[in-house]
C-alpha cells in the first residue's frame, strides 16, 4: 500500500510547495520581529563589557550551556532537563528535514543521506519517545507533587505557562509519532519496526484502513507538526521559556570576576553626576542583567538555596527575575502601546525594600543557577540607588556612620587600631610604617582589630605566624576597615574614599605578599581593590607552613570530638577556597571529621557577613545561624571550625539561643591551630 507525501498533496487547490512557504515566511517574520523587540530593548539599556577572554567564555558555553554541567546538581530534575535538551538538539535536524518536506517529498539533509540517515531516524524515534516520556514526567511532577520552589509568590499569570510548553512539545512527538506511524502501517513490510518504537507504537493505534485514508492521516500529522512547531517557536520569547533561546548565550557572557561588584557605571568615573545613581528605574539595569531576566527559566534552585528565603525574609531571587520579566513584557510589548508605568518605582514598588536589604550577597542563588544568573550586582545597584535617596535601615545607619567618622564600625579610637597585638607570649608584633618592609603584610581589618572576641584570633594568629618564624607586620593606626559590606550595601562613595586610604598607604610600604584571616577583607582587597601584589587568606598560608615542615600539630585540644567545618560564602563560593581549611584540619593526629548536609559550594549562609552583623529583619521566623548550628548538631558535631571572623561570632551567638551551649564549641581555623601547635 503506498501514501502520498505532504509536498505532493495540493490543499483547497493550493499546491502545498505554495502553503509551506507562505507558513515558512509568515513564521520567520513574526520571529524575527519578536527577537528584533525583545533585543532592541536591550539595545537600550546600560553597557556592561562582555567581551573580554572569549576562550574562556566560549569553554563555560559548551560546558555550562550545551552539556549542562550544573543541571545535576538537582538530580532528578536535572537529568530530565539534560534529556529535554539532549532531545531538542538531536530533534533539530528532524524539524529542518520536516520544513524542507513539505517543499519536495524526497528532501534530506546532505549530511543526512543513506546509512548516516538511516542511523539518524533510529536515533530520532527513540528520542521521540524519550522526550515525550520526559514532558509527561515533568508534568505530573508540577501538577501532582508541586516542588515549592516552583511557586510564584507576589506574581499571578505564570501557573499554566509550563503545561502550556510541556503539551506544546508533547503535541510536537505526537504529530511526529503519527506522521511516521501512518508510512510503517501504509507499508510494514519495508520498515524494520523494532528499530522505530515511536512510529511502530503510532501505528498500532491506528486502525486498518485504506491508502487514501492514510495518507489524509500522514498529511494531517505532518502539518499539525509544522504548524504546532512554528506556534512553539514564537511562543518562545513571549513566554517564560525564553531561556530556551537565550541560555547558552547568557553563560557566554557570564561574569568572569567572581567576587567582585561592578562599577556604578560602564559609562563614566564620574559617576556622582549621574542623574541616577544606581538603579531605580528599570532603564538603568545593564543590558546583561535583562538578558539575565529573559533568561530565567523559572526553576527556582535560587530561591530553593537563598538563606533568606529559607527562614523567612520576603526575598526570593527567582521573583525578582520574573517581576523583572514581566515588567519588560508588560512596558516593553511586542505589539500596541505600552501603558503608562505613572508613580510605579520599580526600586521599591516592583521590587520591594525589604527585599533588597534581605539579601545577604552569601552568593548561593548565582552558584546554583544553570545558566548562570547575577544577582548580587542588581541588588547593589538598586541598594546604591536606596542609599542616594536617604533610605538605609535604621540598624545600619551606626556602624555606617561610625565608618564614616572613625574608619570602623565599632568606634573605635583609630590611635588604638594595634593595641590588640602588645603583650603576645613569645611574640613580637612589628607595626610596619612608611618606608618599612616586610614578607608579609597582615591586615588586620576592623573586625580584628576592635571586637574583643576576635581580637583573640588576631593574637592567634600572630602567634602562628611568630611561631613559624615569618616575617611579618600590621598597619596599626594607618589601616582603615577594608570596606567589603560597606560597597555591598550600596554606599559606594564612601567604598571608593576606604580604596583610596588603604591604597595610599600600600603603596608607601614595601612587602611581597598580603594575608588577612577575615574572608571579606580578602576578598575585597583582592577582587575590589585590584591590587597588583599576592592576596591570600590564612588559611593559604597556614597551609603552606605545615606543608614546608614549619608548623606541626597535635591533638591534645581537640582530642576524640566530632568535628565539623563551616564554609565561609567571602571565602568559598566567591573566592572557591574550600580545600585548603579542611587541609589543615586534616593535619591534626586522629580528627574525627564530618561533613554537614550542606557544604562546599552549597554551604547554608550564617547571615554574619560583616555590617549585616548589625541588619535586624522583622520578618526572620529564627535565624540563619541558628539554623545553621541546627544541622551541626544533626551530623553529631561537637565543635563547628569556620575560617570567618564574622560567621564566628554569629555562630557562637547560636549555639547558645538553641540550646547548644556546653555541647558545642565554635572556633576560628586559626585559634584551633594555635592551640593544636607542637612546641
Amino acid at each position: 500500500m503506498s501514501i502520498h507525501e505532504p509536498a505532493d498533496v495540493a490543499i483547497l487547490g493550493i499546491p502545498a510547495p505554495a502553503i509551506a512557504l507562505v507558513v515558512l515566511v509568515v513564521a520567520v517574520a513574526s520571529f524575527s520581529y519578536i527577537m528584533y523587540r525583545r533585543l532592541d530593548l536591550l539595545r537600550k539599556l546600560m553597557p556592561d563589557p562582555r567581551s573580554s577572554e572569549v576562550g574562556k567564555r566560549l569553554k563555560l558555553a559548551l560546558i555550562y550551556g550545551f552539556l549542562q554541567f550544573r543541571q545535576p546538581r538537582y538530580l532528578g530534575a536535572g537529568t530530565l532537563h539534560i534529556l529535554l535538551f539532549a532531545g531538542f538538539v538531536i530533534l533539530s535536524l528532524r524539524s529542518l528535514t520536516l520544513i524542507g518536506l513539505g517543499f519536495s517529498s524526497s528532501f534530506h539533509l546532505p549530511f543526512l543521506a543513506g546509512r548516516a540517515g538511516f542511523a539518524y531516524e533510529i536515533i530520532k524515534d527513540y528520542t521521540v519517545l524519550v522526550v515525550l516520556g520526559v514532558c509527561i514526567v515533568a508534568m505530573v511532577r508540577r501538577a501532582v507533587f508541586r516542588p515549592a520552589r516552583y511557586e510564584h509568590p507576589g506574581a499571578q499569570g505564570h501557573e499554566y505557562e509550563a503545561f502550556i510548553i510541556l503539551g506544546l512539545v508533547s503535541a510536537l512527538m505526537v504529530t511526529d509519532m503519527i506522521f511516521d506511524g501512518s508510512a510503517v502501517k501504509a507499508q510494514p513490510e519495508k520498515t524494520m519496526a523494532y528499530l522505530f518504537p515511536a512510529a511502530t507504537l503510532a501505528s498500532f493505534f491506528m486502525p486498518a484502513a485504506g491508502s487514501s485514508a492514510l495518507s489524509a492521516v500522514h498529511i494531517s500529522g505532518y502539518w499539525a507538526h509544522i504548524l504546532v512547531f512554528f506556534g512553539l517557536l514564537n511562543y518562545l520569547p513571549i513566554s517564560k521559556h525564553f531561556h530556551v533561546i537565550t541560555a547558552i548565550p547568557n553563560v557566554f557572557f557570564a561574569n568572569l570576576n567572581k567576587g567582585q561588584i561592578k562599577p556604578v557605571s560602564w559609562n563614566t568615573k564620574e559617576w556622582m553626576d549621574l542623574p541616577e545613581i544606581g538603579v531605580g528605574k528599570f532603564e538603568s539595569f545593564t543590558w546583561k542583567h535583562v538578558l539575565d531576566f529573559y533568561s530565567c527559566a523559572d526553576c527556582g534552585r535560587c530561591t530553593d538555596n537563598c538563606p533568606a528565603n529559607a527562614v523567612g525574609r520576603p526575598l526570593s531571587p527567582k521573583m525578582i527575575s520574573i517581576k523583572a520579566r514581566d515588567y519588560a513584557y508588560k512596558y516593553y510589548p511586542i505589539l500596541g502601546t505600552p501603558p503608562d508605568p505613572g508613580e510605579i518605582k520599580f526600586t521599591g514598588d516592583v521590587i520591594s525594600e525589604d527585599e533588597i536589604w534581605s539579601c545577604t550577597t552569601c552568593g548561593a542563588c548565582e552558584q546554583e543557577c544553570p545558566i548562570f544568573i547575577e544577582y548580587i550586582d542588581k541588588i547593589v545597584d538598586m541598594r546604591r540607588y536606596l542609599l542616594d535617596q536617604g533610605n538605609l535601615p535604621q540598624s545600619l545607619q551606626k556602624p555606617m556612620q561610625q565608618i564614616k567618622k572613625k574608619g570602623n564600625a565599632y568606634g573605635g579610637n583609630k590611635a588604638k587600631r594595634g593595641s590588640w597585638a602588645k603583650d603576645i607570649d613569645g611574640v613580637t608584633v612589628r607595626e610596619i610604617k612608611a618606608g618599612d618592609s616586610a614578607d608579609i603584610l597582615f591586615f588586620v581589618d576592623s573586625c580584628g582589630s576592635f571586637d574583643p572576641r576576635i581580637q583573640e584570633m588576631s593574637k592567634a594568629f600572630a602567634r602562628i605566624m611568630g611561631g613559624a618564624g615569618l616575617d611579618f607586620g600590621i598597619l596599626g593606626q594607618d589601616e582603615t576597615d577594608s570596606g567589603n559590606e560597606v560597597r555591598r550595601l550600596g554606599e559606594e562613595g564612601l567604598f571608593e574614599q576606604i580604596c583610596e586610604k588603604n591604597l595610599e598607604v600600600f603603596s608607601t610600604r614595601s612587602f611581597r605578599e598580603m594575608v588577612a584571616f577575615d574572608p571579606h577583607a580578602f576578598n575585597a582587597i583582592k577582587n575590589d581593590y585590584h591590587v597588583k601584589f599576592p592576596v591570600i587568606h590564612a588559611s593559604q598560608l597556614i597551609v603552606r607552613l605545615l606543608r614546608e615542615g614549619r608548623l606541626a600539630l597535635n591533638n591534645n585540644y581537640v582530642g576524640d570530638r566530632i568535628v565539623t567545618y563551616h564554609d565561609p560564602c567571602y571565602l568559598g563560593r566567591h573566592n572557591g577556597i574550600y580545600d585548603d581549611p579542611r587541609t589543615v584540619l586534616k593535619h591534626i593526629p586522629g580528627i574525627r571529621y564530618r561533613e554537614m548536609a550542606r557544604s562546599f559550594s552549597r554551604s547554608f549562609c550564617c547571615s554574619g557577613g560583616g555590617l549585616l552583623l548589625w541588619y535586624e529583619s522583622e520578618h526572620e521566623k529564627e535565624r540563619m545561624g541558628e539554623r545553621r548550628v541546627r544541622m551541626a548538631a544533626e551530623i553529631g558535631a561537637q565543635m563547628i571550625v569556620t575560617a570567618c571572623p564574622f560567621c564566628l561570632i554569629n555562630l557562637e551567638d547560636a549555639v547558645k539561643t538553641t540550646g547548644n551551649e556546653g555541647k558545642i564549641e565554635v572556633i576560628d581555623l586559626v585559634e584551633i591551630v594555635d592551640k593544636s601547635l607542637t612546641s
